[in-house]
């Protein structure tokens, strides 16, 4: 019997020490968001930049990513983990550790419903509300397999960080439309983009802004202008409906739609606007297809 005391004393011991030395969170809230990985991700760079401290999430994966959050004198860590339930549903835990104060919370923790608990949850829910809003202000609506359209077009090579690309193409709109406008060119369809090379960790994009054109021999010469063909190819299709700034939604709705299913896709999505955002008008009418490449089989 002493032997079962002993080593259940030592079994305590050894929870305690984890508890109060090598557990890597002070507290942990959990919750669940009508949304893939990766809008939750985005969302939280943009709440992130509303913080007085500012400083950039650090990035290793979709369902990973880490953010820091001075309050007051106190620097805290929020560890983010994102579990994909299904399409439209994701299991979100965040771990909050304070730096400076780690050891006293873990102490206080079990027996009192600390500041630091409270300062948690409060951000938390703020952050709750900012991507509810967020949500209610677009829509996605995935449509499955589909095909790539064909077509020729002149397009403006751009490179942008991922939020910036909307803004790229209106100020190129005018540009592009109006020289070929002079020129003669017959447009054949709504603009859209190309997407050439995406990088989520480093927060960059090069895309072609393109106009669909019927190909003749007065197409203008000009050093920001490129003419190329897009090829039929499968992809995964879906309509977004919200403003042209956040339209990489869909990018991250269709990624996780292709990994639920095992479907091998080539993240250089197409995007075709039907609408003029500077005409304005209500967000949520505006129209975008969406594809998503299928990788080819070798």
């Amino acid at each position: 019997m002493r032997k079962v005391y002993i080593a259940a004393l030592v079994l305590v011991v050894l929870l305690l020490a984890w508890y109060l030395f090598l557990k890597p969170q002070d507290y942990q809230v959990s919750f669940k968001a009508k949304t893939a990985p990766g809008v939750i991700y985005e969302t939280v760079r943009v709440w992130n930049k509303t913080l007085d401290s500012n400083i950039p999430v650090r990035y290793q994966s979709l369902d990973h990513f880490e953010q820091t959050i001075i309050v007051q004198d106190s620097i805290h860590e929020y560890v983010w983990d994102i579990t994909p339930i299904h399409d439209s549903l994701s299991q979100v835990d965040v771990s909050i550790k304070d730096l400076d104060h780690s050891f006293m919370n873990k102490v206080r923790i079990p027996f009192t419903d600390t500041d630091f608990e409270k300062g948690s949850r409060k951000t938390l829910l703020s952050f709750n509300e900012y991507l509810s809003n967020h949500l209610n202000s677009i829509k996605v609506t995935v449509l499955g397999e589909d095909e790539l359209f064909s077509t020729f077009c002149a397009c403006v090579p751009l490179e942008a960080a991922q939020n910036e690309k909307a803004s790229g193409m209106m100020a190129n709109y005018t540009f592009i439309s109006n020289l070929l406008a002079d020129n003669e060119v017959t447009v054949n369809g709504p603009p859209f983009i190309e997407v050439v090379d995406w990088s989520v960790e480093k927060d960059h994009l090069s895309y072609n802004f393109c106009y669909p054109i019927i190909r003749s021999e007065r197409l203008p010469i000009n050093p920001n202008i490129i003419y190329k063909r897009i090829f039929p190819k499968k992809a995964l299709k879906a309509i977004y409906n919200g403003n042209y700034i956040t339209s990489d939604r869909a990018w991250y709705t269709l990624l996780n739609y292709a990994q639920a299913r095992n479907i091998p896709v080539e993240e250089k999505p197409v995007e075709v606007f039907f609408n003029n955002p500077n005409m304005g008008g209500n967000e949520l009418m505006w129209k975008t297809e969406v594809y998503m490449p299928l990788k080819e089989s070798e």
